[in-house]
């Protein structure tokens, strides 16, 4: 079968970092190709070079067998090679339609919007492949799973050929997943070619056919998925052996350290989001939750972080009540939290990596005397963070968080929260946008904060670190607990029929 991409001896240098050496990737037409690598491997920045994003230093990019020069994403979308970001591109006010022919709207003798004509074509391109999109919404009232759909339907309103999807399944559900990798399918059984930026093994088994994988910039080999283990493609990712499955002793739960009693929140648009929740964290153990996004999962982490008020109930943190606390009083009263969001939550992404380490305590001993920060100390405490969690900064320290990776930005927030080591630990989604290597490692260091008497609040959409990690799982559905089980004695089908709604199971 004929190369449609190839990406010859490419190089691209940043400050500091060696993003890509000498790579060469080849794509072969109407398949599904994975490219594999650690946080900051060189994917994304290999595929920016593609879309035009970024220039390559120097190497040669083929295009259906001519050497082509692309300058930027127009230049990109005029060859039929369209990108999904892990960040998406879309103006929230906007309808689905409105988002998909921005810059290339079509129009009534030149002068007035045809968005009739705009929508037809868009809900027939929905229609072709099965992606369910309504093309009169406005983008900030669909699910993340939706909004990733738009992204493929602006691709395909563009007459995109070669379709890059840059780790599309950070922010999905597992039911979401499921659907992508079904939509990725149906693009290449209609002679799409697809380039799979991603860490996830399981997803490259499911629906790619090759893989290149990469490590620290460097092209380490391509193999065919079929014929080869997810062990060894983790072997060969990461460069040891990978553990799949988390080591633990049996909790030793002690007091209660989180105690909710009849929580009624109400989300953004002032609907009910939680319906009289309780719930009790003890002191020792870590306490799953999980649902289907969009039950109330988000409101209940703002909610305990003071983002989100109140309409009753009450929250206790040691005994004592915090409902109306500020938000630094709750974090001071020994609260700590690993976001949902890091770009809006977990970052300030115009400081540096040092400053963003010490956003808690950079008034206070021995980050500042009397009021003035210290520099060295900052750095210092930084510098042993980005040795220990393995965070990738090209200027180490002094890295501003905003040109970091997304798995990078995540590793951050991760080694100053569980750094802090606080008694009430609340972790949403810790290991979105992290390779196998890295979320090994996270999994380990919850489990010590665990084994150290830390109550660990654990949300993820991932049913698999669920049960992995948890010694009680809470079942979140229509803002209610409507499960409490024990990881040992439930499966991912049973808490799937809970998540639903079809079934109640608490104890």
């Amino acid at each position: 079968m004929p190369y449609l991409v190839q990406m010859l001896n490419i190089n691209k240098e940043f400050p500091g970092v060696k993003a890509n050496q000498n790579l060469s990737l080849n794509v072969e037409q109407g398949s599904i190709h994975a490219l594999l690598g650690e946080n900051g491997a060189g994917k994304s920045t290999l595929m920016s070079i593609l879309f035009g994003l970024y220039q390559a230093d120097s190497g040669r990019i083929l295009v259906r067998g001519k050497e082509v020069h692309i300058h930027g994403p127009n230049d990109a979308t005029a060859l039929g090679i369209g990108m999904v970001h892990q960040h998406f591109k879309l103006v929230s006010c906007f309808t689905v339609t409105e988002n998909i022919i921005l810059g290339m709207e079509i129009s009534k003798g030149g002068i007035i919007l045809d968005s009739r004509e705009a929508s037809k074509r868009v809900r027939a391109l929905s229609s072709l492949y099965g992606l369910d999109v309504d093309p009169e919404a406005k983008i900030e009232d669909i699910s993340v799973g939706m909004q990733q759909r738009v992204e493929i339907l602006k691709m395909l309103y563009r007459d995109a050929e070669i379709l890059i999807f840059d780790e599309p399944t950070a922010v999905l559900t597992p039911q979401e997943i499921g659907e992508l990798m079904e939509i990725m399918r149906k693009l290449k059984q209609e002679g799409k070619t697809v380039i799979l930026i991603t860490h996830k093994l399981r997803e490259i088994k499911q629906v790619a056919e090759s893989c290149s994988i990469l490590r620290r910039g460097k092209l380490v080999g391509e193999v065919r998925v079929a014929d080869t283990s997810v062990e060894e493609m983790a072997r060969m990712m990461v460069g040891r052996d990978v553990s799949f499955h988390v080591e633990k002793s049996p909790a030793k739960s002690g007091e209660a350290i989180l105690e909710l009693t009849d929580l009624c929140v109400r989300n953004a648009r002032g609907l009910p989001a939680l319906r009289s929740l309780s719930l009790c964290l003890h002191r020792g153990e870590i306490l799953g939750l999980c649902g289907i996004d969009g039950n109330g999962q988000t409101e209940l982490v703002e909610a305990l972080l003071g983002l989100t008020a109140l309409d009753s109930g009450t929250i206790r943190l040691k005994g004592q009540d915090i409902s109306h606390r500020a938000i630094r009083q709750r974090l001071d009263s020994g609260l700590g939290l690993i976001p949902e969001d890091r770009h809006k939550h977990g970052l300030v992404l115009d400081f540096s990596l040092e400053e963003n380490l010490v956003i808690h305590e950079y008034d206070r001993s021995p980050y500042a005397r009397l009021g003035i920060m210290d520099p060295k100390v900052m750095r210092s405490h930084a510098e042993r963070l980005i040795d220990s969690f393995d965070v990738r900064a090209g200027n180490g320290a002094t890295t501003s968080a905003r040109s970091m990776s997304g798995g990078n930005q995540q590793k951050a927030i991760v080694a100053r929260e569980i750094e802090r080591s606080p008694e009430l630990l609340i972790v949403a989604q810790p290991t979105r946008g992290l390779d196998v290597g890295a979320i090994e490692y996270i999994h380990k260091r919850l489990i010590a904060e665990r084994d150290r008497g830390r109550a660990i609040l654990l949300v993820s959409f991932e049913l698999d670190e669920i049960l992995d990690l948890s010694d009680r799982i809470a079942v979140i559905h229509g803002g209610q607990i409507v499960g409490l089980v024990r990881p040992e004695e439930t499966s991912e089908e049973e808490l799937g029929l809970m998540m639903s709604g079809s079934l109640k199971k608490v104890g």
